[in-house]
């Protein structure tokens, strides 16, 4: 019989804004909480698993044979032995694969939606490196969205908390994936370290990748006006069919979202457009094309795992040529 044992597992680790909680399956709450929370997990994926479905879990406990399942969750009580730990995994990896994804998920997520998730992205994308989760206070309610765009803007401070202590890793480099509302808040992050002149003081940044951002077009560039370092780190992936940010736009009084703009126009804005509007393979939906195309993961895994592809790419105008094959359209400067 098929167990737990017979799954591929992934450690995930985990920097949360959340208040714990004793609710069977939940780890975390959605309350905020005032003290940055370290943790880590394992996802296990179902052996029958296929690039770009997330099996999840119809009743507590989930079924390891079919399902992806969050298994042995371990507090960290300090930072230095989150660090520790993170450490101890980037050394079971050879040199050049060494590096960490800091991975932000979106509106209406709880804690196990973005967990699951982040082990999905790297089986599927193979990626190499240690994969950390940063879990902001979302109320993963779709009637709560001004309670999420709140905690975003709650929990952007700890940016710089969590900043420095990746900094203090012996990851060789490091990726930035930002999905919906974690774009905003990768965003109001990104501002504020370069207003304060810390931002890649490490000079380890491969990537900050926007998944379907869901940010104020305005706003957007306001936010691009005050970054004023060189902007071919920055990718955004975009879907003009994307329905969450249709209704997103609604509720903000009718301003687009970048996530469903227009690629030449975010072009024009110095960033580098990668339109998913033709990718029709997504079995998660039009809001996150990124973790249900297979092409699209393979494109994602060969970019995270050799260290500065996409931009080596984009400096020598060659992203068109990386994308070769694939229904995708990029635009840039």
């Amino acid at each position: 019989m098929a167990s737990v044992q017979t799954a591929t597992k992934h450690k995930i680790f985990l920097t949360s804004t959340r208040q714990a909680t004793e609710t069977v399956g939940a780890f975390f709450s959605a309350e905020r909480a005032p003290e940055l929370g370290l943790a880590s997990v394992v996802v296990s994926v179902p052996p029958n698993h296929v690039v770009g479905e997330l099996n999840r879990p119809k009743q507590l406990p989930p079924d390891p044979r079919t399902e992806f399942a969050i298994i042995e969750p371990t507090i960290y009580p300090t930072e230095n032995s989150f660090v520790a730990a993170i450490n101890k995994q980037l050394a079971m990896r050879p040199p050049g694969s060494r590096d960490i994804l800091f991975f932000v998920h979106g509106y209406n997520n709880t804690t196990s939606d973005a967990l699951l998730r982040l082990g999905q992205f790297v089986e599927d994308t193979n990626y190499q490196g240690v994969a950390v989760l940063f879990d902001w206070a979302s109320a993963a309610k779709v009637s709560r969205y001004v309670y999420d765009l709140n905690s975003a803007l709650i929990a952007r401070p700890q940016i710089n908390k969590i900043s420095k202590m990746l900094s203090s890793t012996n990851a060789e480099g490091y990726s930035v994936f930002a999905h919906s509302m974690g774009g905003f808040l990768i965003m109001e992050a990104v501002k504020e370290q370069v207003a304060r002149g810390r931002f890649n003081s490490s000079n380890r940044l491969r990537n900050i990748i926007l998944a379907s951002p869901d940010i104020d077009i305005d706003l957007f560039r306001v936010q691009l006006d005050e970054i004023k370092v060189g902007k071919d780190f920055l990718f955004v992936l975009i879907s003009e069919d994307d329905s969450a940010l249709r209704t997103s736009r609604r509720i903000a009084g009718g301003v687009p979202r970048v996530g469903a703009t227009d690629a030449n126009q975010l072009a024009e804005l110095g960033v580098i457009a990668i339109d998913l509007s033709k990718v029709d393979d997504s079995a998660s939906g039009s809001h996150s094309k990124f973790a249900g195309s297979p092409e699209v993961f393979q494109l994602l895994g060969r970019g995270l795992n050799e260290a500065g592809t996409f931009k080596r790419h984009a400096r020598a105008n060659m992203l068109s040529e990386f994308f070769a094959g694939v229904p995708i359209t990029v635009a840039f400067e």
